[in-house]
């Protein structure tokens, strides 16, 4: 496993987030009971607290994107497991402004259900809250699919854009609204060559043959609907791109383009994806107006990628590219 840690020398989750906060000291401040990162900087003009979360195994998301610009505080689960409740809401009373506090919520039942318990506390304390929905994942958009699509990588598309809009000054329901409509306008797909290492055991969550390739994986690991044999990269991509753009919501022609790594592919390989896939939206009639190419949203050591698009105006274009300053996201710092 690519974890220097033993199956059997219990959670590696704890470590990690001190490790994670003494590397980012200047940024991140750690509660460790319960679990949760604050942000030690926010623009003075931000009302509203920005708050996130998820299992762990995702790194960097959600706790790189905590920062200046961005994320106010985030409560990381268990590997693969939604946080608790009660971490939920240290986090967001840590996140609170005088306008309340937002949660971006991925739609996976174990997080809508401790979002919404911490939501309906702070409500008691008399915080407001709203909550945006992510729901990208159009491998999982199936009338079959009692949840839904899965919230993956657009994740971090509606966590930028929000942060330079809270940056700007918008109220509460203003940012519910708008993250609401870039998730809308967000489709993702991933595909998997090799599963990822279990770090409860040790070994591949599941097997696949040398040249089959899981069409369509979850974030947490999840097998896909369907394997498929191998077709080549550049086949892969442009039928990943016809998916997508087929079910992209709207019909401007410039996209932001997030290509993804699942933990396992390296940069040489995301770069040369990300070539094919401008080249791919150029013949489509799609420009490209922002992209983000690395390992963001892993499902830990999973050989694989997602593509994640989202159809974009200008005013979302000016909040993807204002400053901050977070231990993940490759953008201008504040100082």
């Amino acid at each position: 496993m690519s974890l220097p840690f033993h199956p059997h020398e219990g959670d590696p989750v704890p470590p990690a987030l001190r490790g994670f906060a003494r590397a980012h000291a200047d940024l991140v401040e750690l509660s460790e009971s319960p679990a949760y990162l604050v942000a030690r900087q926010r623009h003075p003009d931000r009302r509203v607290g920005l708050v996130s979360g998820g299992g762990s195994g995702h790194e960097p998301m959600h706790a790189g994107f905590v920062g200046a610009g961005m994320l106010d505080a985030v409560a990381p689960g268990k590997v693969f497991a939604s946080p608790h409740n009660a971490q939920v809401l240290g986090a967001s009373r840590a996140a609170a402004g005088p306008d309340g506090v937002l949660h971006v919520v991925k739609n996976y039942t174990g997080d809508r259900i401790n979002f919404g318990i911490a939501s309906e506390r702070l409500r008691f304390e008399g915080v407001d809250v709203r909550r945006v929905l992510v729901d990208d994942d159009l491998a999982t958009e199936s009338d079959e699919t009692a949840t839904g699509r899965r919230g993956t990588g657009a994740t971090v598309v509606v966590e930028k854009i929000l942060g330079g809009a809270a940056d700007a000054g918008l109220g509460l329901d203003e940012l519910a609204e708008l993250g609401t409509r870039v998730a809308g306008a967000s489709r993702s797909l991933a595909v998997a060559a090799r599963a990822q290492t279990s770090p409860h055991t040790g070994m591949p969550a599941f097997e696949l043959g040398p040249y089959e390739l899981e069409y369509g994986v979850g974030i947490h690991g999840e097998r896909a609907q369907k394997s498929i044999t191998r077709p080549s990269t550049e086949d892969l991509v442009d039928r990943m791109l016809d998916e997508l753009t087929a079910a992209l919501p709207g019909d401007g022609e410039r996209v932001l383009a997030v290509v993804n790594g699942l933990g396992g592919t390296t940069g040489l390989e995301l770069y040369g994806l990300h070539d094919l896939v401008s080249d791919g939206l150029e013949r489509r009639g799609l420009a490209i107006a922002g992209r983000l190419v690395g390992t963001f949203v892993p499902a830990l050591d999973m050989a694989g990628f997602s593509l994640t698009l989202t159809r974009v105006t200008d005013e979302w274009l000016s909040w993807w590219s204002a400053p901050s300053d977070t231990p993940a996201f490759p953008r201008k710092e504040i100082r």
